[in-house]
C-alpha cells in the first residue's frame, strides 16, 4: 500500500497539506502504509490526531470515509442497514406479480413454498444501505478509513471492528462475505476515556500523540495562519503551552490556538498584551470557570 519511499516523504507530504508531524509519527504511519497495518492514534482531545487523516487524505489523493463513534453506535450506523420502505415499496409495485406466481396454491404453505425462492430478491445489493465501514470497503478507489474517537462506543463494538481490521472483509448474514476491493488505510483515534481491548490494540500499529512543544505549535502556527508575525506566533505558543499547564477543564487544542492567532491576525496585532489577551480568551478557552482561571494568571503569563 505504500506510496511513500521513505518517512521522510511522507513527513513532507503531510507538510503540504498544512500537517506538521514530527519524525516519530511520521515514522509509524509510514509503516502502518508499509505494513499495511490499521494505526491507532491515542492522545489528549485537540492534538490533531483527526487532522492527520485529513492530511493523509489530501496527500494521498484518496477520499476520507468517517465514522465518528458514540456510546451506543451498532452495525446499522456503522456498517450497513435495509433500505425497508424501499423493500416494501417494491413489494405493492410488484404485487400483481406475487399474486400470479401463488394463483391455484391450495394452501398458505404451497404459496409460501412457491414464493420462497425469490426472498432473497429484496436483500440483494439494490436495498442494502451502506454506512461508513461499508463504503470504505467497497468503494472503487483506495480510501482513508478514520474510525473516530473509538473509545466514545461500546466495548461491544470493537469486537464488531476485528474482522474489518484483521481481515479487510465483513460478514453480512444475507449476503455472505464483503472482501475489500482496495485496501483501505484505517486510523483509528481515541482519547483514551476507555482503555481499549488488547484484541484491538494487537491488530494495530500505535502511536501516541501529545501537545507539541512552543517550538513545533510555532512552525504549526506560521504554517497554518497567513500573516502571522513571528513574535506573535512565538509568543501564542508559550502562552498555549503554560496555559495547558493550568488544571482547566479543558485544556486548549492546537486548533483552538489557530483560532486565536486568526483571530489576533484579524485585529491586526502583531504582539500581545494581557489585556488584548483577556478580550480575546474566548477563541482560546471555552468554559467560563476555565476563562476565570487563566485571566487570573495572564499577568504572569
Amino acid at each position: 500500500m505504500a506510496v511513500f519511499g521513505t518517512p521522510q516523504e511522507l513527513e513532507q507530504t503531510l507538510q503540504r497539506s498544512g500537517y506538521l508531524a514530527d519524525a516519530r509519527l511520521a515514522l509509524t504511519v509510514w509503516l502502518a502504509l508499509s505494513l499495511d497495518k490499521p494505526l491507532m492514534l491515542e492522545g489528549p482531545a485537540g492534538v490533531g490526531k483527526t487532522d492527520l487523516a485529513r492530511a493523509l487524505s489530501e496527500g494521498m489523493k484518496r477520499p476520507l470515509v468517517r465514522l465518528q463513534c458514540y456510546e451506543g453506535l451498532d452495525e446499522s450506523k456503522a456498517l450497513y442497514e435495509w433500505d425497508y420502505a424501499k423493500q416494501m415499496l417494491y413489494t405493492q409495485l410488484l404485487r400483481d406479480a406475487v399474486s400470479r406466481q401463488t394463483e391455484g396454491a391450495t394452501s398458505l404453505s404451497d404459496a409460501v413454498d412457491r414464493i420462497a425462492d425469490q426472498g432473497d430478491a429484496f436483500f440483494s445489493p439494490r436495498f442494502l444501505v451502506a454506512r461508513p465501514l461499508l463504503r470504505a470497503l467497497t468503494s472503487d478507489e483506495p480510501v482513508v478509513l478514520l474510525i473516530d474517537e473509538v473509545d466514545r462506543a461500546d466495548p461491544e463494538f470493537e469486537a464488531f471492528l476485528l474482522e474489518i481490521l484483521a481481515e479487510r472483509q465483513v460478514t453480512i448474514p444475507e449476503l455472505g462475505t464483503v472482501h475489500a476491493k482496495h485496501e483501505p488505510l484505517v486510523l483509528l483515534t481515541t482519547n483514551a476515556t476507555r482503555d481499549m481491548t488488547d484484541a484491538l490494540r494487537r491488530r494495530c500499529l500505535h502511536a501516541f500523540v501529545d501537545y507539541p512543544p512552543p517550538s513545533r505549535e510555532l512552525a504549526i502556527l506560521e504554517l497554518r495562519v497567513p500573516g502571522i508575525s513571528k513574535a506573535l506566533a512565538t509568543e501564542l505558543a508559550r502562552v498555549a503551552h503554560e496555559v495547558r499547564k493550568l488544571d482547566l477543564r479543558k485544556a486548549p487544542s492546537i486548533a483552538e490556538t489557530i483560532d486565536w492567532a486568526r483571530a489576533l491576525v484579524l485585529l491586526g496585532a502583531s504582539a500581545l498584551d494581557p489585556e488584548l489577551a483577556r478580550s480575546t480568551l474566548g477563541a482560546l478557552v471555552k468554559h467560563e470557570e476555565d476563562r476565570a482561571k487563566v485571566e487570573a494568571k495572564l499577568e504572569k503569563l
